[in-house]
This record gives structure tokens, sequence and C-alpha cells, in this order.
């Protein structure tokens, strides 16, 4: 399997090479970033220095492999996919441009993208609940890092809960806003600091409650508030909801996820962390029941970069691959 890369040099770029690198089927071929082209990889990147001796070329259509990454900002990947998909290739957006549909794109990103009938060709790529559709796609749109650990955490308790109660508090790591500087996530405004951030406004709200919404067959709202916090990757979500029907939570996340390999539910009573997911394509998810308030909480933890970006599209392109969809990803976490 020849892959190529466009935006090779953010850091869901770096983390599909450090990935594809292990996997036993695929091979980078090459490397596109407009901004550093010219370049070879390990100038941008020296730790690659054993593992990616590639130049970094202009974005060309006709010299992408079968397989293409997009891991670019929003609102590029929507002028690329059209002609990659004309040229026969087989996509895996890590952008955000083919989640929503392109109203809702437009009033949440503040941008255009592309045309419908490529939006409606685009498979929502949450293995754990859409690998059938994820089987035939040509074109797959990766879910965001906020969306994947929310919608893990939440799906298996949707028919218990109300599904307009639901309150997500997320917490992310800096990586999560990109590699380009800015003084948000400078060292001086992050470091022993904790902020909120895009409150009632965030990009990835539609996209949750679309997820949530075709899971259930039934409109969910979610008030969803976002927190920056110093340190470099993982997320966790404390999410809370009113329960409407009393049903054995731990047993009902265990059985449904008990096939799923790359979700972990923890046992009862369990505070899963960010660091015990450090590096890996798992999501560790605990559930606790309030019984003075008939709330469920839930807790679910992802490392951004992989679960929620990387690691998650490459266990898409397994999927679109007929492999296992663990090949390549079977790997610990980081610890300490």
């Amino acid at each position: 399997m020849n892959i190529s890369i466009i935006g090779a040099t953010g850091y869901s770029g770096i983390e599909l090479i450090r990935l594809l690198h292990n996997h036993p089927i695929a091979q980078v071929k090459s490397l596109f970033a407009s901004s550093q082209a010219g370049k070879e990889m390990t100038d941008v990147f020296p730790h690659l220095i054993n593992i990616a001796h590639y130049p970094l070329e202009e974005i060309e259509i006709n010299k992408t492999e079968e397989w293409v990454f997009i891991a670019t900002p929003s609102g590029i990947s929507g002028k690329l996919v059209p002609a990659l998909i004309e040229a026969g290739r087989k996509v895996i957006d890590l952008s955000g441009d083919f989640r929503l549909p392109a109203t809702t794109y437009e009033k949440w990103y503040g941008k255009t993208t592309a045309e419908d009938s490529y939006l409606k060709q685009a498979v929502y790529g949450l293995p754990e609940y859409f690998k059938e559709d994820i089987q035939k796609a040509q074109l797959i749109a990766n879910p965001g890092c906020y969306p994947t650990a929310a919608a893990l955490g939440l799906a298996p308790a949707l028919p218990y809960i109300d599904p307009k109660s639901i309150i997500i508090d997320a917490k992310s790591g800096v990586s999560g806003a990109g590699r380009a500087a800015s003084l948000a996530t400078h060292y001086g405004e992050v470091n022993e600091n904790l902020a909120a951030y895009k409150v009632a406004k965030h990009q990835h709200t539609p996209e949750i409650e679309q997820t949530l919404t075709r899971i259930l067959n039934q409109e969910a709202l979610i008030s969803f508030t976002p927190h920056l916090v110093p340190m470099t990757r993982g997320i966790l979500c404390t999410m809370y909801a009113t329960i409407t029907e009393e049903v054995n939570f731990q047993e009902l996340y265990q059985n449904t996820y008990e096939a799923k390999p790359f979700v972990r539910v923890r046992p009862q009573g369990s505070h899963p962390k960010t660091k015990e997911v450090y590096g890996s394509n798992y999501c560790d998810i605990a559930v606790h029941v309030d019984p003075r308030t008939k709330r469920l909480i839930v807790l679910s933890v992802i490392d951004n970069v992989v679960k929620g970006a990387a690691g998650q599209a490459v266990q898409n392109m397994n999927i679109m691959a007929g492999l296992d969809e663990t090949t390549g990803l079977t790997f610990s976490p980081v610890y300490p």
C-alpha cells in the first residue's frame, strides 16, 4: 500500500509517518507540505532521520499515491479532495472539511468546502459505529479529537439518558491547536494556566451532535465547553446526562465495547487519566452513576494526536483495505 501525506509537517502528519513506519503493509512514498517545499523532511524534523528521508514537495495531484492522507488545516482539503477522487485515489481527510453539511460547516468554521456531490461521498470514520460504511468508502471524513472522545463515551448510554441534557466538559493539551505559533499556545500563556475557550461556539459542537443523533436516531443537543491545559497531548472529557431509565451502565458499556479493540472500559469506580493512553490508539472510558442527582457521569480519555487524529486515520485505512483494524496499531501507551 503506497501512501502520500498532504500536510506532512503538522502534528498529525508527523504522527502518521511514525505510525505508518511500523505498519507491515503500508509504506509512505511521498510527502507534501507547501510551506516547507524543497526541504528534506529531516531538515524540519531531525528526530525522523532514520525513517523519513523524503523531500517535501508542492501539492500535485498527479504525484500522489493510491492512498492519500490529508492533514491540513480546515478549508484546504475541500479544494483538493474532488480532484483526488476523480483521479481514483482513496482519501482519508483529517481536516474536518467533509464531516458536516456545507451550510453547517460554513456557519461553524467560517469557510467554504466542497460541492455537495463530494460531501455526500464522505463516510464519517468512527470505526466503532460505522465500520460497514467505512469498508466500502473511497473518502473518509476522519472524526475530530473532541468528537471521538465524546461520542465513544456517550454512545452506549444514549437510549437511557435524556439526549438533550448532555453536558461535556473537555480538556485538551496544546497539540490540539496544531503546530502554527499563536499567542494562545505560547509557553508563557499556557504554562501554569487553565482556560476555557470558544465557549458555546466550538466548531466540534455540531459534529458531536450530528454523531450522537445518528447513533440514537433521535435529536441530541449538547452543552460543550473545551479547556486548554498545560500539557502536550491528551483529552479528558467529563460528561453528564440525566438518566431516564435505570440500567446497569457498567455492564452496558462492557458489552458494547467487548469486541472493539481500541476502547477499554475501565473497572467500576475508575478514573482514567490522559497519561494512561499517551501515544496510543486507545480510548479509555469509566462510567459513574450519581443516584442523588440521577445523573450519569462518563469519563473518556484519548491521545488527541493518535486516536483523535492519525491513529484513527490508520485504523480507517486498515478497514478500507480489508485488513484487521488493529494492524500496525497494537503498541502500548507510553508511560510515564
